[in-house]
């Protein structure tokens, strides 16, 4: 490597670097669910690159040394100033926040092939279980680490060299055209240290896009730690696990996704953090949700734990159980109540075919009667051929494009040897149980099914699901295969 890896930061030291979207639900998992259980499982997607036995010896240390990570005052201002959306309440509870690992996460490592020592393959197993609130901050930090292990012991043919000027040609590319783009490498970064480099480059060609007068914009990153390191906006909304948590919780499928909205504008209020996320058991189920009006309350739906009063400590003393708490409201008088697609700013696309959704969602907010431009966010293994293709798309048809790019920036490397492509990891950490009950995600692509299998057919019959499978949706060659060229 280009430089030795005792200079270089390694493993996680700030519980910041994660994705904004890990705080924004954990605040409201502490308003509505802060005694409900949980658990994740860990899926390679790339079953052939494992770990080996060195790597998971230093992933387990690393895990170990999440205990002492704590928000400093200075990440508290931060949130306080930057992300004003974040409560008192969750940032007094984040002000005392550990995480746990000898208690809440289990790594083990299968031998498969090699007689022994470091060298020795095996498959990794990874559990984590206890409180949502707390587990919750775990899924982007061992994902990082993952990743890092595996480019520090088993492929270690790469170097740093080119890649500040690699984003930085990759920026212009793209803020050259007018595409508006966030950064959102963290989850499947090759380690810290590229991130970094990455995101200078990124700086650097936003300058250039100002300096010439180009329409594009780097918007942020949605890594926190980054955003406050490198003066950006960090950028994100919610994800999957939020509608699969509360799905499990409540058992009421049909009525999920409108229950994990009502409850996330119960939390933030209308208009903050307004981009919905579609996918999680098919766009066509969602939009019958987004088309519903809001209510002026929340009402608690069926469940073990969602009518429960929200206290936890002393920390949500202000805190109302969601019977009771009311969603803000910028509408006055008597008018009628608005809906949740007329409310939210836009949908992110995160599965399928995004030329497909484009269609589908333009001739929703025809149906709707929506006039208002919306824009849709797409996140779903992104390169710049991409990027321009699905733009050109969406503004076609009236709607404004956004992208988040993620594993094409931050984990773009070729084998220092050949010259060929140094593949990235296809991992995924996903909430697998809540109240007891299996979390399950449908998704519109069947590469992307995630949970118990007898839960999964039973939810797509329950909501009529109709199975989608997408030419690009090869999950185990997502990123390219060992010995492509570059």
């Amino acid at each position: 490597m280009a430089l030795e890896t005792s200079q270089l930061p390694e493993g996680i030291f700030s519980l910041l670097d994660t994705d904004l979207y890990k705080l924004t639900m954990q605040c409201c998992v502490l308003k509505y669910f802060p005694d409900v259980a949980v658990t994740y499982s860990f899926t390679n997607r790339t079953p052939d690159m494992k770990l080996n036995r060195a790597a998971f010896n230093w992933l387990q240390a690393q895990v170990d040394k999440l205990a002492h990570v704590s928000m400093s005052e200075d990440e508290l201002q931060f949130l306080r100033t930057t992300c004003t959306y974040l409560s008192p309440q969750y940032l007094y509870f984040l002000s005392t926040f550990r995480l746990q690992p000898s208690k809440q996460t289990k790594l083990s490592f299968s031998p498969i092939e090699g007689a022994g020592g470091d060298d020795e393959i095996g498959d990794v197993t990874i559990h984590i279980e206890g409180l949502w609130v707390e587990t919750i901050l775990y899924e982007i930090p061992l994902l990082a680490l993952i990743s890092e292990a595996y480019f520090k012991f088993c492929d270690r043919d790469w170097t740093y060299a080119g890649q500040v000027d690699k984003a930085h040609q990759k920026g212009l590319q793209l803020l050259e055209p007018g595409c508006i783009f966030s950064e959102f490498g963290s989850r499947r970064r090759r380690d810290y240290h590229t991130q970094d480099l990455v995101i200078q480059g990124l700086r650097q060609a936003q300058d250039d896009a100002i300096h010439n007068g180009w329409k594009g914009k780097l918007t942020g990153t949605s890594n926190v730690h980054f955003a406050m390191k490198h003066g950006l906006t960090p950028i994100g909304t919610v994800a999957h696990e939020w509608f699969m948590g509360v799905a499990a919780i409540t058992n009421d499928y049909e009525n999920a996704n409108e229950t994990a909205l009502r409850y996330w504008v119960a939390t933030f209020g209308e208009g903050v953090l307004g981009i919905a996320l579609t996918d999680t058991y098919g766009t066509p189920a969602f939009l019958r949700a987004f088309k519903k009006k809001m209510p002026t309350f929340t009402t608690a739906t069926p469940g073990p734990a969602t009518t429960l009063p929200s206290t936890t400590a002393n920390s949500l003393a202000t805190t109302e159980p969601p019977v009771s708490a009311p969603v803000e409201s910028k509408s006055t008088g008597k008018s009628e109540p608005r809906t949740y697609a007329q409310v939210f700013t836009g949908v992110r696309q995160d599965s399928g075919d995004p030329l497909n959704f484009i269609k589908m969602m333009r001739e929703f907010y025809d149906e709707e009667g929506i006039k208002e431009k919306k824009t849709v966010v797409f996140s779903d293994s992104l390169n710049v051929e991409l990027c321009l293709k699905y733009k050109a798309a969406a503004e076609a048809q009236g709607l404004q494009p956004t992208f988040g790019v993620g594993t094409f920036l931050t984990n773009d490397f070729v084998q220092e040897s050949t010259g060929k492509k140094s593949v990235p990891l296809n991992i995924v950490i996903k909430i697998a149980s809540a109240s007891g009950r299996a979390a399950v995600k449908i998704s519109d692509n069947i590469g992307k099914n995630t949970g118990d299998k007898a839960t999964v057919a039973d939810v797509k019959r329950r909501l009529g699901y109709e199975e989608r499978a997408w030419v690009g949706g090869d999950e185990k060659t997502r990123w390219g295969k060992a010995g492509e060229t570059a």
